[in-house]
């Protein structure tokens, strides 16, 4: 009977993917057999169509936004690495672990900071740093939908911003973006069910 760390070793760099993401072992393997699931033709990466057959990212309103953070700087082709580092922006941080970090490690993906990055960059669609009226609104209409009308939307929009926005600069910098969020409890905020 083949063991665990048996299948581990069909992963490509798995002691390095597992020293990066936090992800023990058995959960790579998982993860593994997910992505060589996603993959259905066997090509060896995954593209934008292959996520979009994942139920939880069909049904997100955001699933679009979540799907373009697979392919960080308009790549087509996503290796089993990069999906895995996605991921884990969504594994819970471990208390213990964190408190035990090497302050000369690199901060891991799951930390407040990285899942915070990972949800400011949601908001930010044209990548300058910012979070606009008009992104926001351009997200709150995919959040809610029909259900609130144009006009209350954009009054969300504007006291979002205004309520975020330190400098008056008409737009909310990440900087701003974890402030407004400090006292919120990320962890809830950021799951999604890619193993199902």
């Amino acid at each position: 009977m083949g063991s665990r760390s048996s299948h581990a070793a069909k992963i490509p760099d798995v002691d390095s993917i597992r020293r990066e993401t936090g992800f023990s072992q058995a959960s790579l393997l998982r993860l593994y057999h997910r992505f060589r699931a996603l993959d259905r033709t066997g090509k060896g990466y995954l593209s934008r169509l292959d996520l979009q057959q994942i139920e939880a990212l069909a049904v997100n309103p955001l699933g679009d936004r979540i799907i373009d953070s697979f392919f960080p700087d308009g790549s087509l082709r996503l290796d089993f690495p990069g999906f895995v580092r996605v991921l884990a922006h969504f594994r819970p941080v471990d208390e213990e672990e964190d408190g035990n970090r090497d302050p000369k490690e690199p901060e891991p993906l799951n930390s407040r900071m990285n899942k915070l990055r990972f949800a400011f960059q949601l908001y930010d669609l044209d990548r300058d740093g910012k979070i606009s009226r008009h992104e926001m609104l351009q997200v709150l209409r995919l959040m809610v939908g029909v259900q609130v009308t144009e006009e209350q939307l954009e009054s969300i929009a504007d006291r979002t911003v205004q309520e975020a926005d330190e400098d008056g600069d008409g737009a909310v910098s990440f900087l701003e973006f974890t402030k407004s969020l400090e006292k919120m409890n990320i962890e809830q905020k950021m799951s999604i069910r890619i193993l199902k």
